[in-house]
C-alpha cells in the first residue's frame, strides 16, 4: 500500500504553523510497512484541493487528509472530497450530540456553523474525536482509501493512533504482524553511524533498518514482519545484537527513552541527588530533567548565574579565580559544580558555562563551552565542547552532552544503570 498525505490550510503555506502532522503520520505509517512517497500542502481553496486529490489518486492507494474539518467557512476538506466523489454529507448523531452537550455544559449557545463539524461523508466509518469536536472519517471508494483527520495535533494524533491505525492494520493483512523497535544513540553522527554499519544496511531484508537524525541524536528503527509476534521479536533482537556489537558504546536507550529520562532513571536507581549551576543554559539543564516524572526524587535545585556577579554572589566563587581564568574556562565550570553541590547538599553538582554565540564571550570563540561535574568523594571533572551550531542549538546540545557525559562518568565510578 502506497500513501500520500495532504495537509490542508493556508496557515501552513504562510509559515504560520509547522506541518508536524505529516511527520507524525509518516512515522506511524512506516511502522505498518506503508510507503509514503509524497507530502502535499494545499491552501483553503476548493479547486486547488480538488486538483491535489486527483493527483494523489493517480499515485497512491491511501490518501490521508489533515485539517479543514472545523466550523468556519474556510474549513472545506470534507465538502470538497464529497463533491469530488459525488457523495452527500450526512450528520453523525453521536458527534452532533457530543457538540450540543459541550455547549450546554459551558453555558453558551451553539451557533449553526458548529453543527457543520458533525457532518460526515455518507458511507464512511466514523473516527471518534475524544479530544475535540469534529469526527474523522475513513472511506473506501474506487479502489482508494480516504482518511480525514482534524488539524490540531492534540486531536489528530490520538485519533490516528487509536481509531484509524487499527482499521488500517485490519485492512493490510490480518495474518501479518509488523513490529518496530527503536535504538537511540548519542555521541556519534548519523553519517558515521551509517558508515560503520553500512554492510548491515546494504544487506537488510527482514527486518528493515531506518536511520534518522534529530537534535544531535541518531535513531535506528528496526522493523520486522512475520505471521508470528515472537518470530518478529526474535528477528529484531538478533539484528539489534548485531548492531550493538559494533556501535553499542553510543547506545543509551530505546523507543521513547531520552537522555534526560535515562539519567533520571540512573540517579534514582543509585539514590543520588543532583543540583546544577547554569550560565549559558539559563536553567535548561534543570528544565529538561523536570520534564521527567519522578525527578523530585533526585533533583534538589539549582541556580542560574548568568553574569560574573551572580557567580560571585550566588555561588561564592572567588573573584580572583574569574579574573585569572575568565568565566568561560575549565576552572570556572569546575568551581560552579563544586559550589552548587555544596550549596544544595547534593551528591552531584553540575556547572555549565560558555559562549553560546553568535558573538564571542569573555575572549572565547562562540561555541566554546565548559561543563563541570562534582561527584561526592571524587575530584571535579570537566569537559570542553567546541560547537558550531546556532545559539539555541548550542545550548540544547550542551545540556544533552552534559546528560551523556554524566551517565558515562557515573558508570566509570561504579554506579549501576537500571
Amino acid at each position: 500500500m502506497n500513501a500520500e498525505i495532504i495537509a490542508v490550510g493556508s496557515e501552513l503555506l504562510l509559515g504560520q504553523i509547522t506541518n508536524t502532522n505529516a511527520k507524525f503520520i509518516s512515522n506511524q505509517l512506516s511502522e505498518l510497512g506503508i510507503n509514503v512517497y509524497y507530502h502535499t500542502v494545499v491552501g483553503d481553496n476548493a479547486q486547488r484541493l480538488k486538483s491535489a486529490i486527483q493527483m494523489a489518486e493517480s499515485r497512491a492507494d491511501l490518501i490521508i487528509f489533515s485539517g479543514g474539518l472545523g466550523p468556519t467557512k474556510d474549513d472545506l476538506t470534507k465538502e470538497t472530497i464529497a463533491s469530488h466523489l459525488g457523495l452527500p454529507l450526512t450528520f453523525d448523531d453521536t458527534a452532533l450530540s457530543y457538540i450540543e452537550e459541550f455547549f450546554a455544559k459551558i453555558g453558551k449557545p451553539m451557533t449553526e456553523n458548529n453543527r457543520k463539524q458533525a457532518l460526515i461523508l455518507d458511507g464512511s466509518e466514523v473516527l471518534a474525536n475524544h479530544h475535540g469536536m469534529a469526527p474523522g472519517m475513513l472511506l473506501e471508494k474506487n479502489k482508494h482509501t480516504y482518511i480525514l483527520l482534524p488539524g490540531p495535533p492534540k486531536e489528530l494524533e490520538p485519533m490516528f493512533q487509536y481509531e484509524a491505525k487499527p482499521k488500517l492494520i485490519a485492512r493490510l493483512n490480518t495474518e501479518s504482524v509488523i513490529i518496530s523497535h527503536v535504538l537511540r544513540f548519542y555521541g556519534i553522527g548519523e553519517a558515521e553511524l551509517e558508515h560503520t554499519i553500512q554492510h548491515i544496511l546494504d544487506s537488510q531484508t527482514n527486518p528493515t533498518i531506518a536511520p534518522l537524525a534529530s537534535d544531535g541524536e541518531v535513531t535506528l528503527r528496526i522493523t520486522a514482519k512475520s505471521n508470528n509476534e515472537q518470530v518478529a521479536w526474535d528477528l529484531i533482537k538478533s539484528k539489534e545484537a548485531e548492531i550493538l556489537s559494533i556501535v553499542g558504546e553510543f547506545h543509551y536507550g530505546n523507543n521513547d527513552d531520552s537522555l534526560a529520562s535515562k539519567l533520571v532513571e540512573m540517579l534514582l536507581h543509585n539514590k543520588l541527588t543532583i543540583s546544577a549551576a547554569e550560565s549559558l543554559t539559563a536553567g535548561l539543564f534543570q528544565s529538561e530533567l523536570a520534564e521527567i516524572s519522578g525527578v523530585s526524587g533526585t533533583l534538589v535545585g539549582g541556580v542560574v548565574t548568568y553574569t560574573e556577579d551572580a557567580k560571585i554572589n550566588q555561588l561564592g566563587i572567588e573573584k580572583t579565580l574569574l579574573d585569572q581564568y575568565g568565566v568561560v574556562s575549565q576552572q570556572c565550570a569546575a568551581e560552579m559544580a563544586v559550589k552548587v553541590r555544596e550549596k544544595f547538599g547534593t551528591d552531584i553538582g553540575v556547572g555549565l558555562t560558555g559562549a553560546a554565540g553568535p558573538e564571542p564571550h569573555d575572549g572565547q570563540p562562540a561555541g566554546t563551552i565548559w561543563i563541570g561535574f562534582s561527584i561526592k568523594g571524587f575530584e571535579p571533572i570537566t569537559r570542553q565542547l567546541k560547537l558550531s551550531g546556532m545559539r539555541n542549538t548550542n545550548r540544547l546540545r550542551a545540556v544533552k552532552l552534559a546528560f551523556s557525559y554524566l551517565m558515562r562518568l557515573l558508570a566509570e565510578k561504579g554506579y549501576e544503570k537500571k
